[in-house]
């Protein structure tokens, strides 16, 4: 069950981890979305892949909002059926609270260009600089919670372990969250995100990268219920052809702090 804490539409003074919500023409409400404020943090890895490195430093210069949790079938749903598009297909594991899934990098950014149209704000899927800003949140440990992979804290594996009762997909917010207020950034879906994939950081800007400009393949994040403990680090990078719907692979949003 989703947390249930009082949820606020964002004033100017914005407080890191206040929790909103932007209201849809409709009437309705857009996802829930934590504020982030800007910094810097050490992105990548020594110690894993070679697509990991080097580790080095990244400033992330203007706050905005990130996903509190993966997209859902429900919230992904409303948007298909205000625009007469396909469902993804669930696979029988249940809809609702669960993150989407099968869908493509170009799904994810119609939804998010939707939820601009419908709110007047501008949404957008993260880099994944600010994803692994948000996922270590100031953390430099492997997973936010530590060095040590546990179900206690993450959907990963194909297995029902600890407090890992799933074996497919977790319903959003099933675990804990990270010191940023963000859920689910360890296993339980693969996540798109903006960049062009390349194969290391040598060309890396220090502020606000974007990857490459050129590229065939979009970057992917976080693991999910069917990698290994060792794919949900908070360093790893995956890639994937843009229009790639998968089991497995979803997304979250991130909310610019102006239109």
């Amino acid at each position: 069950m989703l947390e249930t804490e009082p949820v606020v539409t964002p004033k100017p003074s914005r407080q890191a981890g206040q929790v909103f919500q932007d209201r849809l023409r409709d009437g309705g409400k857009g996802p829930q979305m934590v504020w982030i404020k800007a910094g810097s943090f050490q992105m990548g890895s020594n110690d894993g892949y070679d697509r990991e490195k080097p580790v080095h430093r990244v400033s992330i210069t203007q706050d905005f909002g990130m996903g509190r949790y993966e997209v859902t079938f429900a919230e992904y749903d409303k948007f298909a059926e205000a625009t007469d598009r396909e469902k993804p297909n669930d696979r029988g594991w249940g809809r609702g609270n669960r993150p989407v899934i099968n869908v493509s990098w170009h799904d994810a950014n119609a939804y998010a260009e939707w939820l601009t149209q419908q709110t007047g704000k501008t949404y957008r899927l993260p880099t994944e600089a600010e994803w692994e800003y948000v996922a270590r949140a100031g953390t430099t440990t492997q997973y936010w919670w530590g060095n040590t992979a546990s179900h206690d804290y993450a959907n990963y594996g194909n297995t029902v372990k600890g407090k890992d009762r799933w074996k497919y997909t977790a319903p959003v917010g099933s675990f804990e969250p990270n010191s940023f207020g963000i859920y689910d950034t360890a296993g339980n879906v693969w996540e798109w995100v903006y960049d062009i994939y390349s194969s290391d950081y040598s060309n890396s800007l220090s502020s606000d990268p974007k990857g490459p400009s050129t590229g065939s393949s979009r970057v992917v994040r976080g693991g999910g219920w069917y990698s290994t403990a060792s794919y949900c680090r908070a360093a790893v990078r995956g890639s994937n052809s843009p229009v790639v719907r998968d089991y497995d692979l979803g997304f979250r949003l991130l909310r610019l702090s102006t239109p």
